[in-house]
C-alpha cells in the first residue's frame, strides 16, 4: 500500500511540475513577434495624448536576435534586450532623427532604460516594470509598418 501511495505522490508531483514548466513557456510565447502599442507611461504630468499627439509608440521583440524595434511616437528605434525569466532590460541603440512634438519620445526612451522586469496581466497586456511597479503598459495590436 505504501508503494502505491508513494508512486501516486511521485506521479502527481511530476505532473504538477510539467504543468508549471508549460505555463512558464507559454508565458513568453505571446511576448515575441507581436506588436505592442503603448497605452500608459508613468511619470509625466502631461496627458498621454499630449505626449504623443500624432502616433502612439509601439514595440516588437524578436526572440532570435534579442532585438526590440518600434517607434517612439515620432522616430523609429532599435534596442538590444536581455531576458531571463521575467527580468528584462533594454539598451536602446539607434533612432531616426525627426523633430518631435510633445516630449513623449524623451520620456519613452528614458523610461525603457529603467525597466527591470515584465509581466503579462490577465487582460493580455504587457507591463514593463521598474522594481515591480508598472512604468509602461502595452496592448497587442495588428502589425505596424
Amino acid at each position: 500500500m505504501k508503494k502505491h501511495v508513494l508512486l501516486f505522490v511521485s506521479v502527481l508531483a511530476l505532473f504538477l511540475n510539467s504543468c508549471t514548466s508549460m505555463k512558464n513557456t507559454s508565458k513568453t510565447s505571446g511576448l515575441y513577434d507581436t506588436t505592442w502599442e503603448l497605452e500608459y507611461i508613468s511619470g509625466p504630468r502631461i496627458a498621454f495624448d499630449g505626449l504623443f499627439p500624432h502616433k502612439k509608440p509601439f514595440i516588437k521583440l524578436e526572440k532570435s536576435t534579442n532585438r526590440a524595434s518600434g517607434n517612439t511616437g515620432c522616430n523609429g528605434f532599435n534596442a538590444q534586450f536581455k531576458l531571463e525569466g521575467n527580468a528584462i532590460s533594454f539598451q536602446p541603440g539607434a533612432t531616426t532623427m525627426m523633430h518631435c512634438e510633445g516630449g513623449g519620445e524623451q520620456q519613452f526612451l528614458k523610461t525603457i532604460q529603467q525597466i527591470d522586469s515584465y509581466s503579462i496581466d490577465q487582460d493580455g497586456k504587457l507591463n514593463l516594470n521598474m522594481k515591480d511597479i508598472a512604468m509602461m503598459r502595452f496592448k497587442k495590436v495588428a502589425d505596424q509598418k
